[in-house]
């Protein structure tokens, strides 16, 4: 029997943990299938895909960056919510050999979040840094979660056409990224009854990036800070936020819970999530 697979591609591909992931999942439930890495350039996508689509050990594929939105063009379907945020993370084959593009990404960003979006609140507010691909996710998932968004980009003008196309009708805000590093003397309301958040979904803190520069008088109190960077788990940003009393969520809970939505679509079972605590301590090594 042809042993089945999936993978992960992207330009550059080394720093991806999800082959150790989907290993850790593969083995615990005991399949005979692999997941690997491959890095693929710009100029390959179309060829990998292509030769892939008739391949019957092919299980489907994850795309990081930077192909989220280049692989669109080369499939025939995309799903929700990929469709409505314009990027897909995982492509899966069908019986009659065409690809369909999904996205995971807003679904395992929401995760760690679930308890807490189950309660009521009067006002929801994320500042959220980034205009990437992982970015149109979150900004999509937050909208639908009725957030006001302050979306903080290098260009305002990327940031402002990203808001208006992926969460229209809101009353959201487009900025430059410089401003949440200056210091605001804003006196912030009784925040009882709101939730904040504060979002870095840039690459910056990522290990050979610069840090995300943040001053921390633009975080009302008891907002929830979330970084979607992995590697470096433990980012400058994560570690200011603590010590500044602010409740943290780290990149491996987006990675991990993302991954464990497009493991079941690539292996036709859930992932065996009661192993998360072993799993996030083998990722932390």
């Amino acid at each position: 029997m042809t042993r089945l697979y999936a993978e992960v591609i992207g330009d550059p591909i080394a720093q991806s943990k999800s082959p150790a992931i989907h290993g850790f999942w593969l083995e615990k439930l005991g399949l005979e299938a692999d997941y690997r890495a491959n890095h693929i350039t710009a100029g390959q996508l179309e060829d990998y895909l292509e030769s892939r689509r008739a391949d019957p050990a092919w299980c489907g594929c994850n795309v990081t960056m930077p192909h989220k939105q280049a692989v669109l063009r080369h499939l025939a379907s995309t799903g929700e919510p990929a469709r409505r945020i314009g990027a897909v993370n995982t492509i899966c084959p069908t019986s009659d050999h065409t690809l369909t593009g999904y996205n995971t990404d807003a679904g395992g960003f929401l995760e760690p979040l679930r308890g807490v979006l189950a309660e009521q609140h009067y006002f929801r507010m994320a500042r959220i840094m980034g205009t990437g691909g992982a970015a149109r996710a979150i900004v999509s998932a937050l909208a639908r979660e009725d957030f006001t968004l302050v979306l903080a980009g290098r260009d305002p003008a990327k940031a402002r056409v990203l808001l208006d196309e992926l969460a229209p009708g809101g009353e959201h805000h487009a900025i430059a990224l410089a401003h949440f590093s200056e210091r605001t003397d804003f006196a912030f309301d009784d925040r009882e009854g709101c939730l904040d958040l504060v979002v870095n979904a840039s690459p910056l803190g990522m290990r050979g990036q610069p840090p995300l520069a943040f001053d921390w008088s633009h975080a009302p109190p008891g907002s929830i800070v979330y970084d979607i960077v992995t590697d470096p788990l433990e980012t400058p940003f994560l570690v200011a936020a603590r010590e500044a009393g602010f409740r943290t969520i780290d990149g491996l809970a987006m990675l991990i819970g993302q991954a464990a939505l497009a493991f079941e679509m690539f292996f036709g079972q859930p992932a065996p999530r009661e192993h998360d605590a072993a799993l996030r301590a083998m990722l932390g090594q």
